[in-house]
């Protein structure tokens, strides 16, 4: 079968492979389940791991699969699966439990403590660019035919889920919390699902990018569901308060750590501040009014959170939230999906995309591997 691969640490090496098809029997208890890919969602990770800043190849390769955002359909299933069946729509999670932590032992294998971990895609484990990939049944998600169009998008979503998850779990600490507004720092793909998500929750939500308003897609898809955008050019995140008032809840997406100092400023008192950005830069920021963040988030019982990767019950969390948006804003996901890449030979065309997605406008880049 064909697959897209690169040799981790080694820059701008992603190519096309041909490997075996798994089987179900490389799966133990006979949960093993074979799943055609049909599309697979392509992202910064990917870019960053082709240009070498990262990535581990499984034991006994020299390469490394790509892909950790999946859709696909059941082509097989072993004996001992009974909740899933042939033709079943499904998505699978990324991070699995073969590390030496507690946290793998409990099955909490996003929160792992150790230093090697194994996510599909990423790290000691093939992705799901390929045409069919072997999976547990216990790793897979089966999504309603009805947001199938648009289930690719299950994955970012769900590391926006767990986000939300822990803001909730810490703020159960104030006995009542009631969170109104919320501001979303970066409006690309991961911002525009977290506006969504926090606009199916009920928040009055405000989106900030660097862009223009005029003629930019992604404010139009902010203000179509409710909420609203404003340019970081015309005004910025701290002095936007004067304007909507501080928020309960910042989350941030935009890449760009320095802003996380703004953000911090803008919280509410109990406010939260979620983090999804991961920045492996050595970027430093000057005149931080360290004092006056200090106070704020001692007397006001502020509080600030890291999320990352996520476990079933945040995907779960996620195919519900899809399904809501679609019911509330028929279409409106599916406009994010700005572009089709048709079959994974065309590989490159998506890592160009990549590079360059300002100059494409892109939101959400995937392959079309095979049509359903």
């Amino acid at each position: 079968m064909k697959a897209v691969a690169v040799t981790p640490k080694q820059a701008k090496s992603v190519r096309l492979v041909e490997m075996d098809k798994p089987k179900i029997e490389e799966i133990k208890d006979g949960r093993g389940v074979l799943v055609e890919v049909l599309r697979v969602g392509a992202c910064g990770t990917d870019r960053e791991i082709n240009n070498g800043e990262y990535g581990v190849a499984p034991k006994g390769f020299d390469f490394l699969v790509l892909g950790h955002e999946n859709f696909g359909r059941v082509a097989e299933i072993g004996e001992n699966v009974k909740d899933l069946q042939v033709g079943d729509f499904v998505v699978a999670t990324v991070r699995r439990p073969r590390g030496s932590s507690i946290y793998d032992k409990i099955g909490e294998q996003d929160f792992t403590t150790d230093n090697e971990y194994f996510e599909r895609g990423i790290s000691r484990i093939h992705g799901y660019m390929a045409e069919f990939y072997a999976e547990s049944a216990d790793f897979l998600i089966k999504i309603p035919p009805a947001i199938s169009e648009v289930a690719v998008l299950l994955e970012p979503l769900s590391i926006i889920e767990k986000g939300l998850k822990q803001a909730s779990d810490i703020q159960e600490r104030l006995k009542i919390w009631k969170p109104k507004t919320a501001a979303v720092l970066g409006v690309g793909n991961v911002g525009l699902l977290t506006v969504m998500a926090l606009r199916m929750r009920g928040y009055e939500v405000h989106g900030f990018g660097r862009d223009a308003r005029e003629g930019y897609l992604n404010a139009e898809l902010c203000e179509a569901i409710g909420a609203t955008y404003d340019s970081t050019q015309e005004i910025s995140v701290k002095d936007s308060v004067e304007k909507y008032g501080e928020y309960d809840l910042v989350f941030e997406c935009t890449g760009f750590s320095p802003i996380i100092f703004d953000a911090m400023q803008a919280l509410n008192e109990n406010g939260i501040l979620i983090l999804a950005s991961v920045t492996g830069g050595e970027r430093t920021t000057d005149a931080v009014p360290s004092d006056k963040i200090n106070q704020m988030f001692v007397l006001g019982n502020r509080a600030m959170v890291g999320t990352v990767n996520a476990n079933r019950e945040h995907f779960e969390m996620g195919v519900k939230d899809l399904a809501l948006c679609e019911a509330m804003y028929a279409g409106w996901l599916s406009r994010m999906l700005t572009h089709k890449i048709n079959g994974l030979e065309n590989y490159a065309e998506v890592f160009d995309i990549l590079e360059n997605s300002g100059k494409h406008k892109a939101i959400k880049t995937y392959f079309e591997v095979k049509s359903f």
